[in-house]
């Protein structure tokens, strides 16, 4: 069994509804196929999408796809797409320059006062536009001796001061898994919160149950980082999940990626965060889409976005307002699309990012100049 065989095997673990929703689910074309959510005849063409990037999307998030609706937004993001084969010359297998910034196989740093900690690889989906979908698709590392480097990298760094789980899913972890892990983290002493990011209150909330939600609160303060991109993951089992975290007394913040074809129209967006807002759930970034591999059909304009965050100005209120970021390529960090650190040239799609860790890069939006511009 090659390595990659070996990663896409899920371990056996007592049955739970969320283990055996994502074990119903589909792990191949072929399975789409059989669901009716992919045409026989395309098949082939698309197995050689799944031979380059996985695909797994539970029983429960390919339920929410239309299947007489050929641009469900629902589908752009679990259904691979023979774009994603396409790569253009923009396009990095690191996009944010992740490896420049890891002292740890599972460890970044990139800011002063905090870091990100891959506990795990495994998702309960690849989301199409991920943009981690190379790194996902190499072959796995040896995870605990990765994290004991990662915990003693912490433990002589006391200016960190918050750790973000990332991954990967940190989700995928048992229950006892994660309260170990967060209770190695608290022994260090020197942090001051922690961050979890998770999709699975969007594509496998039963996950989420009441006991989940007491483990994290035990760690408190711990905040919650879920990445509900469309209205229509909202539903009766996803406010379940969220309103488990709520009711422990956890923070829940959402993020969302602007993602062409999924999102990008104001009355969606208004919606999806008016929604939130409904869950208790405080909409905290919307990300322009990084520069990944594969992920060109997904990708809008910096025009195109200022234009939709503007539109939104006035209809709704502060507390539903995401900030509008890019994460400058090659690891300069986050910076607010609507600021003075995001500025035009006199080349249309042509951009200055002013670093907040340093520094000026030159953007060309590629969903302006897909061939570069010189």
């Amino acid at each position: 069994m090659s390595a990659r065989e070996d990663r896409r095997a899920l371990p056996v673990l007592a049955p739970t509804p969320w283990r055996d929703s994502l074990r119903a689910g589909a792990r191949d074309v072929d399975a789409l196929v059989a669901r009716g959510l992919v045409a026989a005849a395309d098949a082939p063409a698309l197995r050689a999408v799944g031979e380059r990037f996985e695909m797994l999307a539970s029983d429960y998030y390919l339920g929410l796809i239309d299947p007489d609706d050929p641009d469900d937004p629902i589908r752009k993001q679990a259904v691979p797409d023979l774009a994603e084969l396409l790569v253009g010359p923009s396009e990095r297998a690191d996009p944010i320059g992740d490896r420049a910034h890891a002292p740890s196989e599972v460890l970044v740093h990139r800011y002063p006062d905090r870091a990100l900690l891959f506990p795990t690889f495994r998702c309960p989906m690849f989301c199409r536009y991920c943009f981690r979908k190379v790194a996902l698709n190499d072959d796995p590392i040896r995870l605990h001796a990765a994290l004991d480097d990662a915990l003693a990298y912490l433990a002589r760094t006391p200016a960190i001061r918050e750790v973000i789980l990332s991954g990967g899913d940190p989700l995928m972890l048992s229950d006892a898994r994660l309260d170990d892990l967060l209770g190695r983290l608290r022994a260090l002493g020197t942090l001051r919160r922690l961050r979890i990011h998770t999709r699975f209150p969007v594509t496998l909330p039963m996950r989420v149950d009441a006991a989940l939600a007491a483990t994290l609160a035990r760690h408190r303060p711990l905040y919650v980082v879920t990445h509900f991109n469309h209205p229509r993951e909202l539903t009766a089992e996803a406010a379940t999940a969220v309103g488990h975290l709520v009711a422990a007394g956890l923070t829940v913040l959402n993020q969302t990626v602007l993602l062409a074809g999924v999102n990008d129209a104001a009355a969606t967006l208004s919606d999806l965060f008016e929604g939130l807002l409904d869950l208790q759930v405080r909409p905290y970034y919307l990300h322009h889409p990084d520069l990944t591999v594969g992920t060109q059909h997904f990708r809008v304009s910096l025009d195109r976005g200022l234009a939709l965050v503007r539109a939104l100005r006035g209809r709704l209120t502060g507390l539903a307002w995401p900030t509008y970021v890019i994460d400058i390529p090659g690891g300069g960090g986050k910076v607010p699309v609507d600021s003075a650190a995001v500025r035009p040239t006199d080349t249309p799609g042509v951009w200055l990012l002013h670093s907040p860790l340093g520094g000026v890069h030159r953007y060309v939006d590629p969903a302006v100049h897909p061939r570069g511009c010189g």
